[in-house]
């Protein structure tokens, strides 16, 4: 069961409980809410105690994974409980070739722009975030130990489009972004555009959309990326319906 933690306003004059646990429906995916009471004035250790129950209630409803507020300050409490964030990896994968794109165009760099794509194995997330992104860009360069020959002779043969293959460190760090499917200690990252797709690489999507029926439907005050990365992962969203755009409250 997926978890959903959302901090809730007091209301004046009424005595509330500070956690209360219910059954919430997003998208037709069913979650286990947890509400938290957090006023302008509540202090952090109020809340940190707060957080702590409400994660041990999720735990005992039988949540391992939760969608939290947008810059959740209390992660330690929530590991305490085997409770952690919804991961937004594969999201951030998905949607690689569409953020490099987005990103690029906001610093007017989509003009010859040099994309290096560097991975340590051939995976069907880095073979559509390739394909993407030939179709996008005109340079796109790929570094990876073995299999990147048979790819570019695919995409030649369907797409009309080459890769540079094995390209230079001095190639990687020259490129006007750069997509790492595995971590590299030896690169100065220093391009203009950079995503780290992989566990532990700290990196954040653009603002996401989504059609404004669906929209309306998706609660306030939790981190989009994880809603709709759990949304997707169940089936509630599918590809093609999150897009990206202007931010959303």
């Amino acid at each position: 069961m997926m978890g959903l933690l959302l901090w809730k306003s007091p209301e004046a004059g009424k005595r509330e409980k500070r956690v209360v646990l219910s059954e919430r429906s997003v998208l037709h995916m069913r979650f286990v809410c947890a509400e938290v009471i957090r006023g302008p004035k509540t202090p952090s250790a109020a809340l940190r105690r707060r957080t702590a129950s409400a994660a041990k209630k999720l735990h005992r409803a039988g949540v391992t994974r939760v969608v939290l507020p947008p810059e959740f300050p209390f992660l330690a409490e929530l590991e305490k409980c085997g409770v952690r964030p919804v991961s937004t990896l594969p999201l951030r994968r998905a949607m690689a070739a569409e953020t490099v794109s987005w990103r690029l165009e906001r610093q007017a760099l989509t003009a010859g722009a040099r994309v290096a794509v560097s991975g340590e194995q051939l995976t069907g997330e880095l073979v559509r975030t390739v394909t993407e992104l030939c179709l996008r860009c005109r340079y796109v360069l790929l570094d990876l130990p073995y299999g990147g020959e048979e790819l570019s002779r695919q995409l030649r043969r369907e797409y009309g489009v080459s890769l540079l293959l094995g390209p230079a460190k001095e190639q990687l760090e020259g490129a006007e972004a750069l997509v790492l499917f595995g971590e590299r200690q030896d690169l100065s990252r220093n391009n203009p555009v950079v995503l780290a797709l992989y566990e532990g690489g700290e990196d954040t999507l653009p603002p996401l959309v989504l059609p404004p029926a669906m929209e309306e439907r998706i609660p306030a005050g939790c981190d989009r990326p994880q809603l709709f990365s759990a949304l997707r992962e169940a089936g509630a969203l599918r590809p093609g319906q999150i897009s990206l755009g202007t931010s959303k409250g």
